[in-house]
């Protein structure tokens, strides 16, 4: 049987695979109700074995993995981090995901490692930077890989380029496509006050292989104002669901993940919100 990492993910919601769903999620097999596709952090399996890849071994056999990381910290001024990029690429070769993801962000210095996607520039400098790091990730992996549109809580003064056109360009001359995260657009938008219809409304949906949505908090500030902090840790919005579907019925479909990283819930409350976003594109299919 040919594995179901080996296919390309459908056009259709999957998960984000937690620990504790390891065995729902085979338990759902069994009855021919698995997920369509499921996303894991690859960080969380660069051990050479143990329990963690006899499940992950097991559970993409029967469903599509996309691999979406956070650890290259593309944007660093001294590039992408190799160590990590060479444990993606014998990551890859064992499971041969669907898809490879990593965000529009730095994290690493020469010396230190940050538990946070920290956001870059939008200049011709930062551009180019990401134009040459992309690339070095996709000839490494042989692939071409996605990029996430990040969270934004500031944006850095004297910015070139708006937002959605880096991200074209910077799919243009690299080769690979946009990883559109619904969820972080609403706080970006939030934090920066800006209009998030107008913002999706620019993307081209060519670029997009695969959009992510999610809940995020709002929290006072602690100087008289408010703040959204993208913590993956509560239901997605009805703004979100709003924003989904208004991309998918320009768009078309496109494989949808329903990101839950805090506060994680019982594996049929994630189903539902899998289940939700299924709802939003049976009608684009139709």
């Amino acid at each position: 049987m040919t594995p179901a990492s080996l296919q390309t993910l459908p056009p259709r919601a999957g998960i984000g695979l937690k620990a504790r769903h390891y065995a729902d999620v085979l338990a759902a097999a069994e009855r021919g109700a698995a997920p369509a596709w499921a996303e894991v952090h690859p960080q969380n399996y660069f051990g050479a074995g143990g329990p963690p890849h006899r499940w992950l071994t097991a559970i993409a056999d029967l469903v599509p993995i996309s691999f979406h990381s956070v650890g290259l910290s593309l944007g660093s001024a001294a590039g992408v981090d190799r160590d990590e990029l060479d444990a993606l690429a014998r990551l890859c070769d064992r499971y041969r995901p669907a898809m490879v993801s990593d965000h529009l962000s730095w994290s690493n210095t020469e010396r230190d490692k940050f538990p946070d996607l920290l956001p870059i520039p939008y200049t011709d400098a930062a551009l180019d930077h990401f134009v040459r790091e992309v690339g070095r990730v996709q000839d490494r992996l042989g692939r071409p890989i996605l990029i996430e549109n990040p969270s934004r809580y500031l944006a850095y003064a004297g910015d070139g380029w708006d937002e959605v056109s880096f991200l074209h360009e910077l799919c243009c001359r690299s080769g690979c496509g946009l990883l559109l995260d619904i969820n972080n657009v609403e706080v970006s938008a939030f934090n920066l006050d800006f209009d998030p219809l107008s913002w999706l409304d620019t993307i081209d949906p060519a670029f997009v292989g695969e959009i992510h949505v999610a809940g995020h908090a709002v929290k006072d500030d602690g100087v008289g104002g408010r703040i959204a902090i993208d913590d993956h840790g509560s239901s997605v919005r009805d703004s979100c669901w709003t924003l989904l579907d208004r991309f998918l019925r320009r768009a078309g479909p496109c494989p949808v993940l329903v990101e839950w990283d805090s506060d994680v819930p019982e594996y049929t409350v994630l189903m539902a919100e899998a289940a939700r976003a299924d709802a939003l594109l049976e009608p684009v299919d139709a």
